[in-house]
C-alpha cells in the first residue's frame, strides 16, 4: 500500500468539505408548465440573461413559463428560422404546371419501358 495514502479514508469516496458559513447563490425559480398539465421548476441564477420562454416537458411537449420576469419581456421572442424543404426549393425553380408536365413525361417513359436503368453503387 502507498504510505501517501490517508489512512482510513476511501480515494474520491467522501468529501471533507462542509457548507457551513457558505452563502447559496441568489437564485429565480421558474414554473414551466405544459399543455398535459405536467409543472416543472427551473431555477435560474438572478444574473442569468437569457432564460428561455418554453423548456421541454419529460412528455416530449413544449412547456411554456407560467410567471414573468423582467429578463422575459415578451418583445425578446427571437423568431424561429424558417427551415427550407427539398419541396420549398423546387418550388423556387419550377411551377406546379411545370412539374405536373415533367411527372407525366416521366410516367409515359416508365409505362413504354424506356427509362433507362439505374445504376447501382
Amino acid at each position: 500500500m502507498n504510505e501517501l495514502s490517508m489512512r482510513g479514508s476511501r480515494i474520491g469516496a467522501l468529501s471533507y468539505e462542509n457548507d457551513l458559513h457558505v452563502v447559496p447563490a441568489a437564485r429565480q425559480v421558474l414554473q414551466y408548465v405544459c399543455p398535459e398539465g405536467h409543472a416543472t421548476v427551473i431555477p435560474f441564477s438572478i444574473e442569468a440573461e437569457d432564460i428561455p420562454h418554453t423548456w421541454g416537458c419529460r412528455c416530449g411537449r413544449e412547456a411554456k413559463a407560467t410567471s414573468t420576469l423582467e429578463n422575459m419581456a415578451s418583445t425578446d421572442v427571437k423568431e424561429e428560422r424558417y427551415v427550407r424543404t427539398h419541396w420549398d426549393m423546387l418550388l423556387e425553380r419550377r411551377t406546379i404546371g411545370e412539374l405536373e408536365e415533367l411527372l407525366n413525361e416521366r410516367l409515359a417513359l416508365l409505362h413504354a419501358h424506356e427509362l433507362p436503368a439505374l445504376k447501382s453503387a
